[in-house]
This record gives structure tokens, C-alpha cells and sequence, in this order.
């Protein structure tokens, strides 16, 4: 027999039951970002490959390992998206929509791929919300992104099981200061570093301040500090933004050793981070890029974002149990009709009845039924009330009205008094 069928390794479906709370989650975001004044742009999934190289940094693991490069029939080498930033940054130059100093405040939503080892809140196709802005260098933008992902935990019911961690890498200069000073501390110590530090050390040294391995971690208790790099643009940088954030009442945690996985980053960096899902800490992360556009050919523009992991917000909500009864319920009336004659009435009634609450979940009984089916199915739709339409009903043009959730006898309503009746019982409570 040939294989069944499946999905690839890392690259999920998400079923019909676990839709609804993803797109309150997005809706959720989006409704946030609207209010901030940020516009969403849609950037292609597959970039020509060169982009990642330019931005990320060919030395990095992502470069190296993890992206889904392929050659297209005209020989080009494609790269799925590893990340939105470059992405980002690639459409904003070649619509020139940054030219002469515009702000741009951006937000985009979708599909990324990395061909990482698979685990719970981290898989190979994943998704993400990131927020990007251009031509603003002070610390007062930082701010508002920190500040925005502090209102949303709030909105999400999720703020006390998340810890925002913050640092400052710097300009290039500095950072490349403190990078010497880092390796010539690390050389000295290179037996007791783990083999995948010993590589970093030749080729993203900072990226061992990230290491997991506690042998490593040992040893860079002692190591230098980039804080005694920073230049004094930068120190009071984030100077500034560490006092909006106090202004503000959001606690943070300085945490000297977050680098961040991508080459580009300068001055701040942060990370949200929650002890809710096991070793996928960090929920959202991100920081400012002032050299990125101009790497990439642009003029010199300074730039600032975020990205959030869809996936593990959602399995924080799940693990949390912080889901609105009304995500779980998918219809809030279910119409059922016995007679081919209560059936052509139900379809007419049901449009009146949508044209007058088009936010109303009213799910009509197809492939006809029994009572008894139709009740059933019904019931399994999570539907707070049931409309029932036989030969009595037609006969009087009423509709029968019961509740399927909790206490209440079931009474008959005129058709013409059937919208405000739902208005009342479903949509105010």
C-alpha cells in the first residue's frame, strides 16, 4: 500500500475547534495596533535568498542551518522567510515609502520557516505578528512597543505570567570594543566553553552570552559586561527608555547577557518572557536596527520593531485558561424546521434576522431531520437557544424559542418580534 498522506514534520494544521481562539487572538492585536496608529503591510513569503544573507548575517544559525533555500526553474536561489524584518525593510525601500525621513509604522501577520527541531511552541512553519518602524531614533518609540505588548498582556489576561527582560547592545562601534574584549576573555577560557561556543567564538562570539549550556554559562559569570562599552549616545538612550518605562509603571529586568539571534541589532534589545511553557521562554522579542536599512542599500534610517510567536501566545492562553466563553461557542442560535413549507420560511426569517443583528451567530439546520436529529445537532453546535419551525408555527407565524443552555421554558415569538427578542437574549447577554 502507498504512504497515507501527511502533513510535513514541524508544519501543522489548525483545526476548526482551534480557530476561533487564533483569530481572537489576531483580532485582539489587530484592534490594538489600530488604535496606535500602525498600518499593516503583506510581504511575500519567498524572498530571493541573497536578502537573508545581507540582513541576518551568513554566519548566523539561522543562515546556516535552519532556512528553506531552493533554486526556481530560472536557476534564482528562494529562501521562505525565516523572519518578517528583512522582508520588511526590503518592500519599504523598493516602494520608497521611507524616502526623505517619512515615518512608517508598520505591522504585518503570517507564515515563517525554519527547519528547527520540532517541540511544543516551536515548530518549523510558525507564525508571527511583528511590528516594525522607521525614521524614529529615540527612545520615546522603544517605549511605545514595550508599552503596547504590556497593554495587550493585560487586554489577554496573560500579564502577570510574562517578564520583560531588557539590554543595550550598542552602536557597531562599541559593540565591536566590546566583542574583542569578549573573545580574548573567552580564548583564555576556551577548554571550559561547550563545542558549539567554541565555534561561535570564531564566528558570532555574542551569541555565546545566549548559550544554554551551564559549564559555558559558568564561565561568562566573570566575563566582561557590555554595559562598560556602551557609548555615551547609547547609554542615555537607554537611560531615556528605562525612564518612560518607570513613567509608565511597566517592572523590567536588566538582563546584560541578551543578544538577540539576528546580526542587525543595535542599542536596545528585549525580550517578554514566561516560565508558563517549559523552555520556549520568550513569547515576544525584538529591539532597534538604526544600521539595517543602509546595509541593505538604503540611506541611513533608523528603525525599530518587534516580532510575537502566535503559536506559543495561544498555548499560553490555552495553559493559562484565560479563553472568553464566547470563543468556545461558535453559533449562538441554531433554526430548525420540519417541513420542506417551515424550511423556505426558516432561510427567509433567518435573513431578516441577519439583516437586523449581522453580528449575530445563527447557524440554519441543513440536510433536513427528525426532532429528534435536529435537536441533536443543535446541541452539539454549543448554541445558547434553538428556533423551531413546524406546521403549528407556520400556522400561527411564530417561532418556537428555546433555550438549550441552562433554565427556561420554551415560548413561541412572533416572526416580526424575532430580531429584537435575540437582541435582548443573545447579543446582550
Amino acid at each position: 500500500m502507498s504512504k497515507s498522506l501527511q502533513a510535513i514534520r514541524g508544519m501543522n494544521d489548525i483545526l476548526p475547534e482551534q480557530t476561533p481562539l487564533w483569530r481572537y487572538f489576531e483580532g485582539t492585536v489587530a484592534r490594538l495596533l489600530d488604535n496606535y496608529g500602525y498600518k499593516q503591510i503583506r510581504m511575500p513569503i519567498v524572498e530571493f535568498t541573497e536578502l537573508f544573507k545581507r540582513s541576518i548575517g551568513e554566519v548566523t544559525d539561522i543562515v546556516e542551518k535552519e532556512m528553506y533555500t531552493f533554486e526556481d526553474r530560472n536557476g534564482d536561489s528562494l529562501t521562505l522567510r525565516p523572519e518578517g524584518t528583512a522582508a520588511c525593510v526590503r518592500a519599504v525601500l523598493e516602494h520608497g515609502i521611507t524616502g526623505g525621513g517619512q515615518v512608517q509604522k508598520l505591522w504585518y501577520i503570517g507564515p515563517m520557516f525554519r527547519h528547527e527541531r520540532p517541540q511544543k511552541g516551536r515548530y518549523r512553519q510558525f507564525h508571527q505578528i511583528g511590528l516594525e518602524v522607521f525614521n524614529l531614533d529615540g527612545p520615546d518609540i522603544d517605549a511605545e512597543l514595550i508599552i503596547m505588548t504590556w497593554r495587550l498582556w493585560g487586554e489577554l489576561g496573560i500579564r502577570d505570567a510574562v517578564k520583560l527582560e531588557l539590554n543595550s547592545l550598542g552602536t557597531s562601534e562599541s559593540r565591536g570594543r566590546y566583542r574583542e574584549a569578549l573573545v580574548e576573555y573567552l580564548s583564555a577560557h576556551h577548554d571550559k566553553l561547550d563545542e558549539d561556543s567554541q565555534r561561535r567564538l570564531k564566528t558570532n562570539p555574542l551569541r555565546v552570552l545566549d548559550t544554554k549550556n551551564a559549564d559555558t554559562q559558568a564561565v561568562l559569570v566573570d566575563a566582561p559586561k557590555m554595559a562598560d562599552y556602551l557609548d555615551d549616545e547609547s547609554r542615555a538612550h537607554f537611560e531615556g527608555l528605562k525612564a518612560r518605562l518607570d513613567a509608565v509603571g511597566i517592572p523590567y529586568v536588566l538582563n546584560p547577557k541578551l543578544v538577540r539571534g539576528l546580526d542587525y541589532y543595535s542599542k536596545t534589545v528585549f525580550e517578554w518572557v514566561t516560565d508558563k511553557l517549559g523552555a520556549q521562554g520568550t513569547v515576544c522579542a525584538g529591539g532597534r536596527y538604526d544600521g539595517l536599512v543602509e546595509q541593505m542599500g538604503g540611506k541611513p534610517t533608523p528603525g525599530v520593531g518587534f516580532a510575537m510567536g502566535i503559536e506559543r501566545l495561544v498555548l499560553m492562553l490555552e495553559t493559562l485558561e484565560q479563553i472568553p466563553e464566547e470563543i468556545s461557542r461558535q453559533v449562538d442560535v441554531y433554526l430548525c424546521a420540519f417541513s420542506e413549507e417551515a424550511e423556505l420560511a426558516g432561510l427567509a426569517l433567518a435573513e431578516r434576522v441577519r439583516d437586523q443583528l449581522p453580528n449575530l451567530r445563527l447557524q440554519v439546520n441543513a440536510g433536513a431531520g427528525s426532532f429528534k436529529s435536529q435537536f441533536k445537532k443543535a446541541d452539539k453546535s454549543g448554541a445558547l437557544y434553538a428556533l423551531i419551525l413546524g406546521d403549528d408555527e407556520m400556522a400561527q407565524q411564530v417561532v418556537g424559542f428555546k433555550p438549550l443552555r441552562g433554565q427556561g421554558e420554551q415560548q413561541s415569538i412572533a416572526w416580526d418580534a424575532l430580531a429584537a427578542h435575540l437582541a435582548t437574549c443573545v447579543v446582550q447577554g
